[in-house]
């Protein structure tokens, strides 16, 4: 189950793998979710917590889910005269508040409805199809998912669009002795009583201050994840549920035709899709809490034609090679609004994230200050 950030990882993947490189979101807590409220559970250690998120069986669910970005980023309108619609949704999803649906009916079925004022965005996963539909002008772009043996080579659901789940497994499959864990006050989430933990970078390298996750504490289902940036006192950005259904979804809901008129784009997957982040894959299930591996050297990936990963854990930076990112998506009038030239080329800088965009196509991007990011571009 997994909500990138606004484009949808496949039509939208290409600009979330670099604008979030770990794939972070913020909470707007509303209806069903009491904010900040304690609740008082059994005590427990940080280690059983992430024991319940690794054996967590949730396979299926309904819900709402609200997104709240406080980066730093000016408003970027998603439509309009010029926009590109993968760049200027991803970039409008990373601005201000917005809220979505979800249903989920694991493997291979998901469902995400972006509700807009005046517009609803839908993704549909079911199998190795994958929808994209905008209501705003009527446009859909479907994809099918290579095989591999016979199979799908992944996993749907882990294509598409983040959820507090995904993200939290992302950031607690990173646990290492670079970073510290700690057990917070309980609280209610959705209408859940739910454990907390936060995890606190020990390097000075990067722009996290922490990360808080609540996990709810009957099935220990990640329910909200909070990241804080250094020098601020709310979140920076957050993704959480606001209301949420355990049974399983109408299988009609992972049925999509597309309207009468609509503008069809059938759309090719790449062969060796951009990586989505920084962070590692989840643990593996028989593993329930991740394993504190020893830090190696800050040495780059092995030279290759796709993107590769410099550095570890929270000091981490994406390398995009010339030609690896499509041009349209840096030329795209929408994110030119929030660029600041550099010398080099041009930058997007947040209150959690930095992008380096070189005028020879390269691209780099980290929860690390601007600096670092250059010097990793001077270095090659």
């Amino acid at each position: 189950m997994r909500w990138p950030v606004a484009m949808t990882r496949a039509r939208r993947r290409w600009l979330p793998a670099f604008l979030v490189p770990l794939a972070v979101a913020i909470t707007v807590l509303a209806g069903s979710l009491t904010a900040g409220a304690t609740v008082s559970l059994p005590p427990k250690s940080a280690s059983d917590i992430l024991a319940m998120v690794a054996r967590t069986e949730v396979r299926a669910l309904s819900g709402t889910v609200v997104q709240e970005a406080a980066l730093g980023l000016p408003e970027i309108p998603a439509t309009g005269p010029g926009a590109a619609p993968g760049a200027a949704g991803a970039l409008d999803l990373l601005t201000g508040s917005h809220e979505f649906r979800v249903f989920v009916d694991a493997p291979g079925k998901a469902r995400f409805q972006v509700m807009e004022r005046m517009a609803e965005r839908d993704v549909v996963v079911n199998g190795r199809d994958i929808w994209f539909y905008d209501s705003g002008d009527n446009s859909a772009t479907h994809l099918t998912l290579p095989q591999a043996g016979g199979h799908a080579s992944h996993d749907p659901g882990d294509t598409v669009m983040e959820t507090p789940e995904s993200m939290a497994d992302r950031f607690l499959a990173a646990i290492d002795p670079s970073t510290e864990v700690r057990v917070a006050d309980d609280v209610s989430v959705a209408g859940r009583s739910a454990y907390q933990v936060t995890l606190i970078p020990r390097s000075a390298g990067t722009l996290v201050e922490s990360v808080s996750i609540a996990v709810d504490s009957e099935t220990g289902l990640p329910l909200r994840v909070e990241v804080r940036a250094k020098g601020q006192n709310e979140p920076a950005y957050s993704l959480a549920y606001t209301a949420l259904d355990l049974a399983v979804p109408d299988p009609g809901l992972f049925l999509f035709t597309p309207p009468p008129g609509a503008a069809v784009t059938e759309q090719a997957v790449p062969a060796k899709p951009l990586p989505d982040k920084l962070l590692p894959d989840k643990p593996v299930p028989d593993q329930p809490v991740p394993a504190l591996p020893s830090p190696g050297p800050d040495e780059p990936a092995p030279a290759q034609h796709g993107p590769s990963v410099t550095g570890r854990g929270w000091d981490a930076i994406a390398v995009f090679p010339a030609g690896v990112v499509p041009p349209e998506v840096a030329a795209s009038p929408q994110l030119a609004q929030a660029l600041q030239p550099v010398a080099g080329g041009r930058a997007l800088t947040t209150a959690l994230v930095n992008v380096l965009f070189l005028d020879d196509g390269r691209i780099y991007a980290g929860m690390v200050p601007l600096e670092r990011l250059e010097t990793a571009a001077a270095a090659e």
